[in-house]
């Protein structure tokens, strides 16, 4: 008869690098969830001529976000973390500008996510090389991703602003 065994304790870092990366991820994921729903605000009420693909576009920027939602919460609590993921605690954490909830038209829209985007985009880049100096390629890499897909959400949002 087989036994099976309950595996070990896996420890990844020490307490104080493993308190700091539940922190940065904490405050990605934060982040993250502001953007998603500025993001989701932009798709509920844009107007103008480009409405059509303007919703669809941020739209399927939501989604990419929501896909790092779990990203982010997942990886905290591997790490041993908490995911501080409601709705209430992003609001209170996030460090993105507060979104122009009068905005109707396109071009404001547009706008706001371009400069919110790269508010986001610049974060991850400080995130990547935060997580390398405490030692987690892991969730540098996870950071790098994220932040590859963001530059070309950055990219499809200004190529709006062109006339």
């Amino acid at each position: 008869m087989s036994r099976i065994h309950a595996p070990l304790d896996h420890v990844m870092f020490d307490a104080k690098t493993t308190k700091d990366l539940v922190a940065l991820l904490n405050q990605s994921l934060a982040d993250t969830l502001d953007l998603a729903y500025q993001t989701k605000q932009a798709h509920w009420n844009v107007k103008g001529l480009n409405f059509y693909g303007l919703h669809l576009l941020f739209d399927e920027l939501y989604g990419q976000l929501i896909t790092y939602l779990d990203d982010f919460a997942e990886r905290a609590v591997t790490m041993g973390g908490q995911a501080l993921g409601t709705i209430r605690a992003a609001g209170e954490a996030s460090s993105l500008s507060e979104y122009p909830l009068e905005a109707l038209d396109s071009k404001i829209h547009v706008d706001a996510l371009v400069e919110r985007y790269g508010e986001y985009t610049g974060r991850m880049r400080k995130a990547i090389r935060k997580a390398e100096q405490l030692g987690d390629q892991d969730t540098a890499d996870l950071y790098t991703a994220v932040s590859r897909a963001m530059d070309k959400a950055l990219w499809m949002l200004r190529a709006h602003q062109e006339v």
